[in-house]
């Protein structure tokens, strides 16, 4: 009993189902880590404006996103090229549009809505989204699908 358990937790852990929600969840902290970073180095240190420094932090998140999802949410074992980037970016761009929508939905629904809670409820959103986009869209039915591996 114990031996299977131990079995199943490390395939699940190596290229299983925890490695592979574990890296998106990776990928998305090290996105906004990134960003965040990147906006407040800009704009405190170089005296950037927000509105400007935003658009380089966004876009070095996206190229982190993209290294971590390719190489450990989705294990993808061919070259990185600029159209597999173009479509990840297009993928995030997307859910970064839904997220908007979908928040200015929510506060012009219920005006009594605080807009940190709507920022957050949106997040789950652009998270589906964006895995839906970056598993269908860009890289495909990846090899290490966590279903392939239930001993």
């Amino acid at each position: 009993m114990t031996e299977t358990l131990v079995s199943r937790w490390r395939n699940a852990v190596n290229g299983g189902i925890v490695r592979h929600y574990g890296g998106f969840l990776l990928a998305g902290l090290s996105a906004l880590a990134t960003d965040t970073l990147v906006l407040t180095l800009l704009t405190r240190v170089v005296n950037v404006s927000p509105f400007i420094a935003r658009l380089f932090g966004i876009a070095l998140a996206m190229i982190v996103s993209w290294l971590i999802n390719r190489t450990v949410t989705f294990s993808t074992s061919t070259p990185a090229s600029l159209v597999e980037f173009s479509k990840f970016a297009s993928v995030s761009i997307t859910s970064q549009l839904v997220n908007y929508a979908v928040f200015a939905g929510l506060l012009l629904m219920i005006p009594t809505l605080i807009p940190e809670l709507a920022l957050v409820l949106t997040g789950f959103v652009s998270m589906f989204v964006s895995y839906a986009g970056f598993r269908f869209g860009v890289f495909g039915t990846y090899r290490n699908h966590p279903r392939d591996h239930n001993p």
